[in-house]
């Protein structure tokens, strides 16, 4: 809340401007520079400093197409205290649709880093000593990985009460429970006291509508809520809150036909889906084995045994 100057990335943000710097990564083969866009919006008035950061994962587009429709709607411009925008977080990843870094490396396992490590950890070690310190609040943008197909929803650690409260001003359509990873961005910024939301929405390589609309929608309310914004909070129906769940697994491989709705509530011996074979001898059906919410579907239309094909809550 202070009204001290704002250093970010070795450069002083000026008040009511808009500035955009360029967290530099590394060099191509090519010896061409790759540099990170950092979009900074720093209102004249004092107030919290929030990150909004996507595409850790680079095939993760959705994240990217909801930070994509903040700036252009203008929602990053505060009132009050300083957005941050990171649209592209892995641009190598992004540039060639792979989640992965350069030396096959997930970056979300990389954090906090080290100035000497491989690519992936050097890139995180620059986040968190150049960037990580100088926000109070974070929102983290993913989706599911593959053809899995998560419904929106924010994860967050049960026990971390200023997290939950953002997350249900977030209002997504489910909330689930979730501990930190170890090495994870959010395990990471969550040990720097940072306040931290993970939101998880559709899957990899796509742009979808309703997704987009959902982070946009519940980004504006914590950004509303925290004072950086005028506005009037929306509010749907109370989310679906998730403290357990359990992965249903293919009991055969096969062709992988989809019944039950994504975010629909099953009941226990219902008919979720059917594998199989592709010459007409063999049908199993996979039946859901207690009562829950289907928050994640594996789209995928080739299934191998063991496979997990739907995330499914377990009500008691």
């Amino acid at each position: 809340m202070s009204n001290k100057p704002f250093f970010l990335l070795g450069n002083e943000i000026p008040k009511g401007e808009r500035t955009v710097l360029d967290l530099k990564v590394a060099k191509l083969h090519t010896r061409t520079t790759v540099n990170v866009p950092v979009i900074i919006e720093r209102s004249s008035n004092p107030g919290p400093v929030v990150l909004l950061l996507a595409g850790i994962h680079g095939d993760e587009t959705n994240g990217v197409g909801i930070i994509r429709e903040i700036i252009s709607q203008d929602i990053n411009k505060p009132k009050n205290g300083t957005i941050i925008c990171i649209p592209v977080f892995n641009i190598f990843g992004y540039l060639i649709q792979t989640r992965e870094f350069p030396d096959g490396r997930d970056l979300n396992r990389m954090f906090p880093g080290s100035a000497t490590g491989s690519l992936a950890s050097q890139f995180a070690y620059q986040f968190t000593q150049k960037i990580a310190p100088f926000v109070d609040y974070i929102i983290d943008f993913h989706t599911g990985g593959g053809e899995r197909d998560n419904i929106s929803q924010i994860r967050c650690v049960e026990t971390d009460k200023k997290a939950l409260e953002l997350a249900k001003v977030f209002n997504p359509p489910t909330i689930v429970y979730s501990n930190n990873i170890a090495k994870s961005l959010r395990y990471t910024c969550n040990k720097m006291s940072k306040t931290i939301l993970l939101f998880e929405g559709g899957k990899s390589k796509e742009l979808n509508p309703t997704v987009i609309n959902e982070g946009v929608n519940g980004t504006k309310n914590v950004l509303i809520h925290l004072g950086l914004i005028d506005g009037e909070i929306t509010v749907r129906e109370k989310p679906i809150i998730v403290s357990k769940a359990k992965w249903l697994r293919s009991s055969h491989s096969g062709m992988f036909k989809i019944i039950a709705k994504n975010g629909s509530f099953v009941k226990k011996h219902e008919v979720l889906g059917i594998i199989q074979d592709p010459f007409g001898e063999f049908k199993k059906r996979i039946r859901a084995p207690h009562n829950g919410y289907i928050f994640c579907t594996n789209k995928t239309p080739i299934v191998n045994k063991g496979e997990a094909l739907f995330h499914v809550s377990i009500e008691e």
